[in-house]
């Protein structure tokens, strides 16, 4: 976890991160992790990254999709976030698509359909997840399992 002075700036003191700069952050808090099919889960980070961008996502949205899993899978914690060199919105949208623990679906769903800009971070999220590619290195379980996990939450979120 980050936890020291250097990779928790005050905000008050420190400029914002830059976009390189949340990427750097995002790659190293998850070095050495990989996805469900054994691959570097920065590639995820910057493929969710970059479908923000290509669907003409804000800067805060495009940061926000570097770390959209950092609290979730505690590379950095909700109060480092909190103290982040981060603005807002940014802080606002990685909360809001991270998966709490006994959270039903229906709440995830409506907490980030209610933060602005969280919804296309979760799209683009939603999008790299359910790649046929990306999927088809699984087990045929796993596949069934993800496929309709994610289209219950597109659904959810009005995605179709």
């Amino acid at each position: 976890m980050v936890r020291d002075a250097e990779h928790s700036p005050d905000p008050a003191v420190r400029a914002r991160l830059s976009l390189a700069e949340v990427e750097a952050l995002a790659r190293r808090v998850h070095e050495g992790q990989t996805d469900k099919a054994g691959r570097p889960y920065a590639e995820h980070l910057a493929a969710v990254a970059a479908g923000v961008r290509a669907r003409g996502g804000s800067a805060a949205q495009i940061a926000a999709a570097w770390l959209h899993d950092a609290v979730e899978d505690g590379a950095v914690s909700a109060a480092w976030l909190d103290g982040a060199a981060l603005d807002g919105a940014t802080k606002a949208m990685v909360l809001a698509v991270t998966k709490r623990p006994g959270e039903p679906v229906e709440e995830y769903a409506a907490r980030i359909l209610a933060v602005p800009g969280a919804l296309l971070v979760k799209e683009a999220d939603l999008a790299h997840n359910a790649d046929p590619a990306r999927l088809a290195v699984l087990d045929a379980a796993t596949r069934r399992r993800l496929t309709a996990k994610y289209a219950r939450v597109r659904a959810l979120l009005g995605l179709g």
